[in-house]
């Protein structure tokens, strides 16, 4: 009995609606078949609904800020609802700053030209590098990888108390890693960094499109997120948080908007008075459309309700874990083990197998989209299997051709609007292609695994 027919008697919220859930792709091997989206970790499809909002709200676009026109004057008040509708999806704090970026790494980049000059930073090395890299002008420390939650936090507590000078201090950790999926016990880390007069920032990309992200309720110091992950891709994002070191720093870009007041001065040069708001990081015309639509996703996933969100993801886990586990070439990733919680994110190898080569023949043969190689987490990847972490690696296919092994991964990765087809499909194609082979020849082109076009089907 499949994990689906087992499942048919409960009770799951239907898939929400998204962009592209009808289209259809070709297949190598003749005909087309509805193409399975399963690369949501990278970028998510667009919420029918935000597809609908945006478009409703398209012919009134206008600058905002500094237009008397009507137009503008809308537009003005949208931008600044979506960021009070960013504020209550996120739990913030009645002081708490909501500033418009243009995704995670821009988010946490613009955190790390605020923090003060003699701050030291703690960041494990299982983060995403827009986690992992943005700190150049702080002293960073790098932390291991935990293999339990438990260790996570002790390894943050040892690295604080051990800290020399005493001085300004801030943690940045994820709440679920775009690798394997994991949840992180964000709180107790919060907890810890706190009670060691350190603060912390919650990567929360993969965290937010799958559950609800409180800032006040986890008592962290800020958080980032994209819109491109939370089913918004306009090319926007957020980082929320406290308003101190954010105020005090220079503005992360320099120019209209960010600025309150200029002035020439007698001796020729330039006098300005920065603002004190979220415009102070805000620099140049704002990106309304991407704002807008990632406060109508905040809507659209609080309305659809995040317990009934989670639940039906976590069926679509256990289906996807559950037929994994009956294949023994496959090896799934995982840190904190397989009882760990997790969201709808699990990378995998498959002994034999090129990683490019097993997620091209998903894609030409299956219609399936997930992604192989290093995800942007080029440690963590390399530590999960078992390699030098100091290993120099890519993303994208490795040199070894299709058949040859590979030190690359596999990542399937879904969320509200995966139908359970989706995922049977993947789920027989892994065990059709690990027990038959793939049906069509495949070779290396730019560095990608891709279909010989002149070769026959074998």
């Amino acid at each position: 009995m499949s994990v689906f027919t087992a499942a048919a008697d409960q009770s799951f919220c239907a898939p929400l609606s998204v962009l592209g859930k009808d289209v259809t792709v070709p297949l190598v091997t003749g005909g087309e078949v509805t193409y399975a989206a399963l690369d949501y970790a990278a970028s998510a499809p667009a919420l029918q609904r935000v597809w609908d909002d945006v478009a409703a709200y398209a012919p009134y676009y206008g600058s905002v800020h500094r237009g008397a026109g009507y137009l503008s004057q809308l537009s003005t008040d949208l931008f600044e609802n979506s960021r009070a509708t960013v504020a209550e999806f996120l739990g913030c704090r009645a002081d708490d700053q909501v500033i418009f970026t243009r995704s995670t790494t821009d988010s946490l980049n613009l955190l790390a030209a605020v923090v003060p000059a003699d701050c030291q930073v703690f960041v494990y090395e299982t983060e995403h590098h827009a986690s992992l890299l943005p700190w150049r002008d702080a002293r960073v420390t790098y932390l291991n990888a935990p293999r339990t939650p438990a260790q996570a936090v002790e390894t943050l507590e040892r690295a604080l108390a051990d800290r020399e000078p005493y001085g300004p201090a801030l943690v940045c950790v994820t709440g679920a890693s775009n690798v394997t999926g994991e949840l992180w016990p964000v709180k107790e880390l919060a907890a810890a960094a706190h009670a060691h007069g350190a603060r912390i920032v919650l990567d929360a990309a993969q965290l937010a499109p799958h559950h609800p992200v409180d800032i006040a309720e986890l008592d962290v110091d800020w958080v980032a997120f994209s819109g491109h992950k939370l089913y918004a891709p306009f090319g926007s994002g957020v980082l929320a948080g406290r308003s101190d070191w954010l105020q005090q720093a220079e503005p992360y870009l320099a120019g209209g908007g960010a600025s309150r007041k200029v002035a020439r001065r007698t001796d020729g040069g330039v006098d300005v008075e920065w603002h004190s708001t979220a415009a102070r990081h805000e620099a140049g015309s704002p990106n309304v459309i991407g704002v807008y639509s990632i406060a109508s996703a905040c809507k659209a996933l609080t309305e659809a309700g995040f317990d009934n969100l989670v639940a039906r993801e976590q069926h679509l886990v256990g289906a996807v874990r559950a037929g994994l586990a009956e294949v023994p070439e496959v090896k799934v990733l995982s840190l904190f083990g397989d009882e760990a919680p997790r969201v709808g994110v699990i990378s995998f190898v498959v002994e034999g197998w090129n990683s490019s080569h097993f997620a091209a023949a998903l894609s030409a043969e299956y219609g399936i989209g997930v992604r192989d190689g290093l995800f942007c987490a080029h440690p963590l990847v390399r530590t999960l299997l078992g390699s030098d972490p100091q290993e120099v690696g890519e993303c994208g296919a490795p040199e070894a051709e299709p058949g040859e092994s590979s030190l690359n991964a596999i990542r399937v990765s879904f969320g509200a609007g995966t139908p359970d087809e989706h995922i049977e499909r993947f789920v027989r194609a892994v065990k059709e292609l690990v027990s038959k082979g793939a049906q069509w020849k495949y070779r290396t082109e730019d560095g990608r695994c891709v279909p010989d076009r002149g070769a026959a089907q074998l």
